[in-house]
């Protein structure tokens, strides 16, 4: 009995190590899943205007700023739009994760976009992942709809 629960406080301790995002400068050429492209990619703000309109994207390379990244795992990040709206992107299947680094980086992504309707348990989700206060969290009461990205490779360009 002993040792089973050893092995299962050691199991524990090994992913709560794990659980935070990989290290890393976000250089220049640095990329994350598949590799990445740069030539032919769209930027954010035309995907997102050609989105309202109704056009889908299954295979886009777009290219946009990183305006945050989970604190915890690296697993998504957020865009910015000009409008002060945010796009989200997470990685396909969980694939392949962003250090923190990559805050304020340019970056082309090579996935899927969608627009969306993301529920209030999604936002507040994301709000726990950024580490916000209770407060920023619970005000969180109505859905948004926002432009959202499958990531399959992502690469740093600026």
């Amino acid at each position: 009995m002993k040792q089973i629960l050893f092995t299962l406080a050691a199991v524990l301790v090994f992913f709560i190590s794990q659980a935070q995002p990989p290290a890393g400068n976000a250089a220049t050429g640095d990329y994350y899943g598949s590799k990445v492209k740069s030539r032919g990619a769209l930027p954010l703000s035309e995907v997102a205007t050609q989105l309202e309109a109704g056009t889908g994207f299954p295979d886009v390379k777009i290219k946009a700023k990183v305006k945050e990244v989970c604190a915890n795992k690296g697993c998504w990040i957020k865009l910015e739009l000009p409008d002060g709206k945010e796009a989200t992107v997470n990685m396909k299947d969980y694939g392949f994760f962003v250090p923190v680094a990559a805050v304020g980086k340019t970056v082309v992504i090579q996935g899927e976009a969608v627009l969306k309707t993301v529920p209030v348990k999604e936002l507040q989700h994301y709000a726990e992942d950024a580490k916000k206060s209770k407060a920023e969290i619970d005000a969180i009461t109505e859905p948004r709809k926002e432009v959202k990205i499958i990531a399959k490779g992502i690469v740093v360009v600026d």
